[in-house]
């Protein structure tokens, strides 16, 4: 036994059991894993931009239906309540406008008495300084005073608002010191127009019918000019009676007709003058014509 040599032991590996498809691990792998890794992560992160944007979409579509159901309600509320209120409101316009066209009514009525007054007063003033003599004194009274009608020779003189004015939303009115680019006559013009008027000569004077007297006021309100408080509107008529050509040539070289000739140059204000042979100045209304006579009473001068 011991010169035999010795095998070596054998040991016996258990057998594997063997896969019933072993033969189709290539299909397998394949199908496991189907895409190829880059695709695999852009499919992933599609995937997840989509989950991510999907709340942001829903919570835009939700606040703009939100948004609109409050829209519509609000129109539906504030069409109800115009269709509650409109009679009302009509109603409240109706009235207004009538008695609005009562007042009116009245104011024209009120207007028209006065106008009538105005007129008998001055035919019982012109009828007064008739019967007192009718002396050239009384007639010269009765002419400087305004309370007769003239009639003679003279001028007339027309200054408008240039073609413009109006139009331009900027232009500011014209100070004290100077001008501005409305182009509207104002009533510091016309005052100048009449006192170049008067000291060139004038013995009467009327604007748009209007006759001026030591008592008249030209002022303004708001863009309109007034004489005696009645409102005049463009174009303004200036009837001047006296020597018509002495007249106007005084008038145009006085330092009044300079001013007026600036206005026309400078800002457009449109003015035209002619000598007429007979121009008819109505009389004032309403002018209280007093004399004075000398007092007879002992050591009273």
């Amino acid at each position: 036994m011991c010169g035999m040599p010795q095998q070596p032991p054998v040991r016996s590996t258990p057998a594997r059991p063997s896969r019933p498809d072993a033969s189709m691990s290539l299909l397998n792998n394949v199908m496991d894993h189907s895409l190829d890794a880059g695709y695999a992560e852009a499919a992933a992160r599609k995937k997840a931009a989509g989950t991510a944007g999907m709340p942001k979409t829903v919570r835009a579509k939700l606040g703009l239906a939100v948004g609109l159901v409050l829209a519509a309600l609000v129109v539906t509320v504030g069409a109800a309540q115009a269709r509650i209120s409109a009679p009302v409101v009509a109603k409240e316009r109706e009235e207004l406008i009538d008695r609005i066209q009562e007042e009116t009514a009245a104011a024209d009525e009120l207007e028209d008495s006065v106008d009538d007054l105005r007129d008998d007063v001055s035919a019982r003033q012109r009828k007064a300084l008739k019967d007192d003599g009718g002396s050239d004194g009384n007639d010269l009274m009765g002419i400087l005073s305004g309370a007769v009608e003239v009639h003679g020779p003279g001028v007339r003189l027309v200054v408008n608002d240039s073609k413009g004015a109006g139009q331009g939303g900027d232009g500011d009115p014209r100070e004290t010191s100077g001008f501005s680019d409305t182009g509207r006559v104002r009533d510091r013009d016309m005052q100048r127009v009449v006192n170049g008027l008067w000291e060139s000569g004038a013995e009467a004077i009327s604007v748009n019918g209007q006759r001026l007297t030591a008592l008249s006021a030209i002022r303004a309100a708001g863009d309109a000019i007034l004489v005696d408080n009645k409102p005049l509107a463009p174009p303004y008529t200036v009837l001047a009676v006296g020597d018509g050509q002495r007249l106007s040539t005084r008038f145009q070289n006085s330092p009044d007709g300079l001013y007026l000739h600036a206005l026309q140059e400078n800002f457009g204000i449109r003015t035209s003058i002619s000598v007429e042979d007979d121009l008819k100045v109505p009389a004032a209304p309403s002018v209280i014509v007093r004399t004075a006579e000398p007092s007879t009473e002992k050591g009273t001068s």
